[in-house]
């Protein structure tokens, strides 16, 4: 039996403190089973306590839980790993009954010195154990910062696009918006700062999955939504105006999300096919997107092709993260806004908010 233990044990330790290492120390976006777990748990018991509510706001506010209890419930796991091995191992080489080995194990991990004896077989553990638990804590708030600055970046971008898309974002709001305040031009800058902003969210939250409950200080606010709207308008951008269109900038937008999101997708279990056709199917009909057209063009947006004209250059850059995207929304209960998908609570699409003139000559009155 003690042979049994000291293998149990040591399986234990490297399972856990693999599990450290992918989540706190390498980089690599390896993913973890723990936080997926953990995630999947936790929202599906958050999900269903709000339920009885209905309101997405309240729904909201519930899941806006989730990340610090996954962070809490991570640390916890690993502590009780680490107890759990090193109980185990204690046994194995000491002897001493179970309780007392876990209450050893404990007294060490934990540095408390409560439980601790005259048997030098067990100093090394002891020794290893005290060490043990301060390091996962001191990593684990070392974790913070990065989480967080992570986050602030993310939210920064996502906040800015408020006013120029208003919330939920939308790609064709986007355009229309700026086509009545006469700033198409200033698009070229979003779509650079975008580019910049995908490629740090498909490093940070590949690497970072728990980034992924990180929701937005506002219910209608979603960095997924906010993504695929931006990704929406420049595709729109360059299928509909292809001579004015800052085409480059739209398209290294473009590339550089989709590219982020298949990151992400590799790490959640996300599956995509890397190489789609492009008159391959999508959720978003023609309709729809004729009918955004329209909305875009009645704002005054410089329309040099019709909607059946532009199609197929519009649907050829969406089938690369329409799935994707529709997906990550839903694992994350993103706000359900318009072209983004279904979720897996009863909703229907939010359209973006449109503030009405009340004095058409007075400053501040205008939509933007």
């Amino acid at each position: 039996m003690r042979w049994v233990s000291a293998l149990l044990g040591l399986a234990v330790l490297v399972v856990t403190v693999g599990s450290i290492l992918r989540n706190l120390v390498v980089p690599r976006g390896l993913g973890s089973a723990l936080v997926r777990v953990l995630w999947q748990s936790m929202r599906w018991l958050l999900r269903h306590a709000s339920a009885p509510l209905h309101s997405y706001e309240v729904r909201d506010r519930f899941l806006a839980w989730l990340a610090p209890i996954v962070l809490i419930a991570m640390l916890w796991s690993w502590l009780f790993g680490l107890l759990v091995a090193f109980g185990l191992l204690m046994q194995a080489v000491s002897g001493m009954s179970w309780p007392d080995a876990f209450r050893e194990a404990g007294s060490s991990l934990f540095t408390l010195g409560f439980a601790s004896g005259t048997r030098r077989q067990l100093n090394p553990l002891d020794f290893i154990a005290a060490a043990s638990g301060p390091l996962v804590i001191a990593l684990q708030i070392a974790y913070l910062p990065t989480l967080y600055g992570a986050y602030n970046r993310r939210e920064r971008e996502v906040t800015l696009l408020v006013s120029r898309a208003a919330h939920p974002a939308w790609g064709p709001e986007l355009l229309a918006r700026q086509a009545l305040v006469g700033t198409v031009d200033e698009l070229k800058g979003l779509y650079e700062d975008w580019e910049r902003l995908a490629a740090d969210i498909g490093e940070t939250h590949s690497n970072y999955p728990v980034l992924l409950s990180f929701r937005s200080p506002r219910p209608y606010r979603s960095w997924i939504v906010a993504l695929i709207a931006v990704m929406d308008a420049a595709a729109m951008h360059i299928s509909l105006a292809p001579t004015a269109a800052p085409v480059p900038a739209a398209r290294l937008m473009l590339r550089s999300g989709f590219t982020a999101l298949r990151e992400i997708a590799r790490v959640v279990r996300v599956p995509f096919d890397s190489d789609p056709d492009p008159d391959g199917p999508l959720q978003l009909t023609f309709a729809d997107y004729a009918e955004a057209v329209a909305h875009v063009a009645k704002a005054g947006f410089a329309v040099e092709r019709s909607a059946a004209e532009s199609w197929p250059d519009f649907r050829g850059w969406r089938v690369n993260y329409e799935s994707i995207g529709h997906a990550l929304a839903r694992n994350v209960d993103a706000v359900p806004a318009l072209w983004t998908g279904g979720r897996d609570f009863p909703s229907e699409p939010i359209t973006p908010s449109r503030p009405t003139d009340r004095k058409p000559g007075r400053p501040g009155n205008r939509p933007v």
